[in-house]
């Protein structure tokens, strides 16, 4: 485990949570600025695991929320972080001790990086997703029956809204419409949870993991491709060790459209040398995966586009006609696919016809 988030590893981290992402997360380009600025003028981040936090702490969730697509243009700040998590501890009457990731997916990996920076308080090596959803009800803490809310939001131009709500799906419910409203890109903190409360619901190990996988995707004194490293090392992790490439080839087909507060979408990849295709469905983040008409991968399960070269990932905002990419798909966290958790995050959740099979079970299936 990572002792210390530095400007070393700080692009390590933005390139592995850029993958866990599934293509959602918001860029973590943006994010990886963000926190260089933050750790030049306040230092470090010092990261504890899941296990070190007390039951008395008090864990804040620092997050972005709003489509990826108007983030690349709608920035946010630290300023902006700040204003909803002070006024969820003003309402609280409690100060955070400690800063945890709702998602380890894109920029939403980097936000509380930055944020745990300025206020000087150490970050949780876990968070509520071990990738990235597109729901504020879709979390490892609301599948462990923490609360969702009191929920904070806060845009740039000073406005804040809390929310006082019964279940995590009426927090979304209510939540998404004023977001759009405020620009489709503002920043949030729910879940305030107490130190039991976040070792309990928490995914750990997963802010360490996805500075393993940037450190894969990036060695380049190693000789390996870098997809093979990527595969590598996602094999390494407890969690995501059922990997593997199942598609390159270019986009040739691509829908996406930006409603409701999201990014909804169909891709389309065809293979460089036969008739092959394969066809990803996104909802922020990347949702399933045929070849041929095959089923490869369905979420839970993690769906990932990667640069074919560099293996990078490729969010969904940033897709576009005649990109050379390789599909890579792995295995969520356990947290993730039990029959309460499929209830939350399972394809049902998206509109999906699909039941869920694992993604290694699915490799076995296409392999025989």
């Amino acid at each position: 485990m990572a002792h210390k988030i530095t400007l070393e590893n700080i692009d390590h981290l933005a390139v592995g949570s850029s993958f866990l992402g599934t293509g959602g997360g918001g860029d973590p380009y943006l994010g990886s600025i963000m926190c260089r600025e933050a750790i030049s003028k306040y230092g470090p981040v010092s990261v504890i695991s899941v296990d070190e936090i007390k039951d008395d702490d008090n864990v804040f969730i620092a997050a972005a929320i709003g489509a990826p697509t108007v983030m690349i243009e709608k920035l946010f700040s630290i300023e902006d972080q700040h204003r909803a998590v002070d006024a969820l501890e003003r309402f609280l009457g409690r100060k955070a001790s400690a800063i945890i990731s709702a998602e380890i997916g894109g920029c939403n990996s980097m936000m509380p990086v930055a944020y745990a920076a300025m206020r000087g308080l150490p970050i949780v090596d876990g968070d509520g997703m071990g990738r990235a959803f597109p729901a504020l009800q879709m979390t490892s803490f609301n599948i462990a029956g923490v609360a969702c809310a009191p929920m904070t939001i806060a845009d740039e131009h000073g406005n804040i809204v809390l929310y006082q709500t019964v279940t995590g799906l009426k927090a979304e419910e209510l939540a998404r419409p004023v977001v759009a409203a405020m620009g489709a890109s503002v920043c949030m903190s729910c879940y305030p949870m107490t130190g039991e409360e976040a070792r309990r619901s928490s995914i750990p190990k997963t802010l360490s993991g996805a500075i393993q996988i940037g450190e894969a995707i990036s060695r380049s004194g190693d000789r390996r491709h870098a997809l093979e490293r990527l595969v590598a090392a996602l094999r390494a992790h407890e969690y995501y060790s059922q990997a593997g490439v199942v598609f390159q080839g270019k986009i040739t087909e691509l829908e996406r459209d930006t409603s409701r507060g999201w990014v909804f979408g169909t891709c389309t990849i065809s293979a460089l040398n036969s008739e092959s295709k394969a066809v990803l469905k996104f909802q922020n983040e990347n949702l399933r995966v045929e070849v041929d008409g095959r089923l490869q991968c369905v979420v839970p399960d993690l769906v990932t586009i990667v640069d074919a070269e560099t293996a990078h990932a490729v969010p969904t905002e940033r897709l576009a006609y005649g990109q050379r990419v390789a599909v890579v798909v792995c295995s969520a966290p356990p947290q993730l696919t039990s029959p309460r958790a499929l209830e939350v995050v399972g394809p049902k959740c998206f509109a999906l016809d699909d039941e869920y099979v694992p993604v290694g079970a699915l490799m076995e299936r296409h392999q025989s």
